[in-house]
C-alpha cells in the first residue's frame, strides 16, 4: 500500500512527502545529461523533507529569499538564473567571516523553500507522468536545494576541525574523527530549524560531539577485540617455504636411492657423471661443490660436450623411473 503524504502539521514543523510521480517520457529522459538523470532519480525515489517557516508561505517567497523572480536560464535549461549571493563571492574562502544570523537563516530558508517547491511539483503530478516543463522546474529547484546545503556545510566545516582539535581522544584516528564529524554536520543541516532563533553552530555542536563519542566507543571495542595492532611480520607464514624445502629433501633422497640401487640401470660412466655433476656422493652435502662439465670430462677422459650428452641420457633414465614410481603410487 502506498504511503500517504504527510501534510503540514504545524508552523515550524518538519514536512515529509513520499514521491508518487511517474517518470517522464523517453524523449524527455534522453534530452537530459547523466547528472540531471541521477538527480531526477533521487528526487523521485527519496522522501522529500523540509522544515516549515512562515516566510516560505509568502507569495513573494522566491523573490524575498533569492533576490529575484525565479526563472530558468533558458528555454531547455534545467537550472535557474543564479540568485543573489549571500556571501560576497569575490572574497577568498580564507577571508570570508563566519555567517551571521541573517545570512545563516537566508541559506536555510533557501534550502527549505527549494524543497517545498519540489514537494509541490511532485504532489501536482502524483500518480501521473512528469511533463518536460515539470522536469525542468524539478531539477532547477533540486539544484538550488543542493547548492544551499553545500554552502551551509562549507561555511561550517571549520567548526568540525576546531572541535576535533579540542577533543582529546587517545587511540582514535584523527581522519576518522573528522569524517564522522562531517557526517554529523550534514545530518544537522537536514534537521535544523532556523525559525527557533538559535545559531546553527549551537545545534550542530551537540551532534558532532555525539559523533566523536561514537568513534571513541567503536575504537575502544576494537582495542578490546584486537589488543595488538596488525603486524605483517607476525602474520607472515613460512608454510610454503617449509613445504618447498621438504619437497627438495625428499627428491634428493629419492634420487640417491635410485642411484644406490641403480634402479635406472645406469652404467659406470653415467653414474660417475651424475655423482660428480651434482655432488651426490659427497660426505657433507652442505659443503660439497658440484663439478663443471669440463672437470668431469678431465676425470673420465672425454670432452665437456660428451659429458653433457652422457648427463642428459642418464637424467632421462632417472626421470623415467621417477615417473613410473609416481604413477604406481
Amino acid at each position: 500500500m502506498a504511503a500517504k503524504p504527510i501534510d503540514k502539521p504545524k508552523p515550524y514543523g518538519t514536512v515529509t512527502y513520499t514521491p508518487q510521480a511517474g517518470l517522464p517520457g523517453k524523449a524527455v529522459l534522453n534530452a537530459l545529461d547523466p547528472q540531471d538523470l541521477e538527480l531526477l532519480e533521487r528526487l523521485l525515489s527519496e522522501p522529500v523533507e523540509f522544515v516549515d517557516h512562515p516566510r516560505l508561505r509568502s507569495r513573494n517567497a522566491d523573490q524575498d529569499l533569492f533576490g529575484a523572480k525565479t526563472q530558468l536560464a533558458g528555454a531547455a535549461a534545467t537550472e535557474f538564473v543564479s540568485p543573489e549571493p549571500v556571501v560576497d563571492p569575490t572574497l577568498p574562502d580564507s577571508k570570508v567571516p563566519t555567517l551571521d544570523a541573517d545570512q545563516e537563516q537566508t541559506l536555510f530558508l533557501r534550502m527549505n523553500l527549494a524543497r517545498a517547491r519540489i514537494m509541490e511539483i511532485l504532489k501536482q503530478h502524483q500518480n501521473k507522468r512528469l511533463t518536460a516543463a515539470a522536469v525542468r522546474q524539478l531539477l532547477g529547484w533540486g539544484k538550488r536545494a543542493l547548492d544551499a546545503r553545500a554552502e551551509i556545510a562549507r561555511r561550517n566545516i571549520p567548526l568540525v576541525l576546531a572541535m576535533a582539535k579540542r577533543t582529546r581522544l587517545n587511540g582514535v584516528d584523527y581522519n576518522e574523527l573528522i569524517s564522522e564529524g562531517n557526517m554529523a554536520l550534514l545530518r544537522s543541516v537536514e534537521k535544523f530549524n532556523c525559525g527557533l532563533g538559535f545559531k546553527f553552530s549551537t545545534y550542530s555542536c551537540r551532534s558532532i560531539l555525539k559523533a566523536f563519542s561514537r568513534v571513541a566507543m567503536r575504537a575502544s571495542r576494537h582495542r578490546g577485540r584486537f589488543p595488538v595492532e596488525f603486524d605483517p611480520a607476525i602474520e607472515k607464514s613460512d608454510f610454503i617455504e617449509r613445504k618447498r624445502e621438504e619437497h627438495e629433501i625428499n627428491c634428493i633422497d629419492e634420487l640417491r636411492s635410485i642411484l644406490m640401487k641403480n634402479l635406472a640401470e645406469l652404467n659406470d660412466v653415467e653414474r660417475t657423471v651424475i655423482d660428480e655433476r651434482f655432488a651426490l656422493s659427497a660426505p657433507d652435502p652442505d659443503t660439497a661443490q658440484p663439478k663443471t662439465l669440463e672437470q668431469v670430462g678431465l676425470m673420465i677422459g672425454v670432452t665437456k660436450e660428451r659429458v653433457r650428452q652422457i648427463q642428459n641420457r642418464a637424467l632421462q633414465k632417472i626421470r623415467q623411473v621417477l615417473e613410473d614410481s609416481y604413477l604406481a603410487a
